[in-house]
């Protein structure tokens, strides 16, 4: 008998006919002899509601009062499909995430597992019921409800896995794997068969939504063997898991975007000691997560810098940054939100030469200009204009041989 943990997003349970589908699959699982736990985000839409709900309340509003409201969203489904499974004839019982427990830290609308007590789900499974536990959410020392940021519930169904150290975790969506790039924007995507932690996790940061970069780290640091897998269809599937000789064939495995991006520039910045921690302390302070950072060469004594930030954070993050520059004697601050991130991704190009050569000169020869790099072993991204987005992704697609196999 293995321990299979299942996790469904939004799509997957968005209304009571969803939910019923999700219980057969289930079912399935379990009528297979196995013990299964199942991780369910809010119905599609509802987190955002309950978000505008509570923006609609007061322009900043609380943050313990924030998750304890938009962490209602998954109590309502992991009780349906309680609700369903029972009705069914199968022993059944839903766990919010302070009564599993999932303890976190106390940065609220992002925090963090400190660590999970798995013992309340092991004696249910002695007992051969199907437990549903409710994603995206925990509890801090105080009690207090937190929830784990946008795409949680893959980071509470990894999490679980590797606590109850499961055979296996399978994330349901409404995608039948991970492609080389988003079908929607190149019809010649391929859905990849096996990927390795590191590149996904790579894809995750850099734009693909198939899963939460958190969740990711997690599989890897535990060795969690995770499958993508689709809700509506059995066919299909990636396998995430170790590096191994067949993925070293790929030089470039996918291409990312994201365009959840906005460039902030602050100009004639003091080149001295102290500068950049005093421009980017306050910014962590904040939980705002800063990604490329570039700093011009130093010209009588004063430089250029320039960095992103997700779209959601620009508003909090420029009025930070002017209060920042004006301190240190900086001369302005610029900001740009019309720009996107354009990544490479492939472990074959930490062994391979000339990768960064191709992808330059391929976005060059199509009149696409590149305002900020940034590379490692196997990624390499470039901030460019957004309304060159689907151009780039196309032809780096194209360029690098992705395309679907004949």
């Amino acid at each position: 008998m293995a321990l299979v943990v299942q996790k469904f997003g939004g799509t997957s349970v968005a209304n009571i006919e969803k939910i019923k589908n999700v219980a057969k699959k289930v079912i399935r699982e379990r009528e297979k002899g196995n013990d299964v736990v199942v991780v369910l985000s809010a119905m599609a839409g509802e987190t955002d509601r309950l978000i505008n709900l509570a923006n609609a309340a007061a322009d900043s509003p609380d943050g313990r009062e924030y998750d304890s409201l938009i962490s209602t969203g998954e109590q309502v489904t992991v009780t349906l499909l309680a609700i369903v499974l029972i009705s069914m004839g199968f022993k059944a019982k839903s766990f919010l995430g302070f009564q599993v427990k999932i303890n976190t830290d106390q940065a609220y609308k992002k925090a963090r597992i400190k660590g999970i007590d798995p013992q309340a789900i092991q004696e249910e499974l002695k007992k051969g019921t199907i437990v549903v536990v409710a994603g995206f959410q925990g509890v801090d020392e105080e009690n207090n409800i937190t929830t784990l940021g946008r795409g949680g519930s893959d980071t509470s169904a990894v999490a679980l896995a590797a606590a109850l150290k499961a055979d296996q975790c399978d994330i349901y969506t409404d995608v039948d794997g991970v492609y080389t790039t988003d079908p929607n924007v190149c019809d010649r995507a391929r859905r990849l068969e096996k990927i390795s932690y590191d590149e996904m996790l790579e894809m995750a940061m850099t734009g693909a939504k198939v899963l939460q970069p958190r969740s990711v780290e997690m599989a890897k640091k535990y060795d969690v063997p995770v499958y993508v897998k689709s809700t509506f269809t059995d066919e299909g599937g990636t396998l995430v898991t170790k590096e191994d000789k067949d993925m070293e064939k790929e030089i470039v495995s996918g291409i990312t975007y994201d365009r959840d991006q906005a460039k902030i520039t602050v100009v004639h910045v003091p080149d001295k000691p102290g500068i950049a921690a005093a421009l980017f302390s306050p910014l962590s302070d904040k939980n705002i997560n800063v990604d490329m950072i570039i700093q011009n060469a130093s010209l009588e004594g004063f430089t250029d810098l320039t960095f992103t930030v997700s779209k959601k954070d620009l508003k909090e993050a420029q009025k930070i940054v002017e209060n920042t520059a004006r301190q240190i004697g900086a001369k302005k601050v610029e900001v740009d939100d019309e720009v996107a991130k354009v990544s490479i991704i492939g472990v074959g190009m930490a062994s391979h030469s000339g990768v960064a050569a191709k992808m330059f000169s391929t976005l060059a020869n199509e009149g696409v200009n590149i305002m900020m790099i940034s590379t490692s072993e196997i990624k390499i991204s470039c901030v460019i204009q957004r309304k060159y987005t689907e151009l780039a992704v196309s032809v780096l697609h194209d360029a690098f041989g992705l395309e679907k196999k004949k």
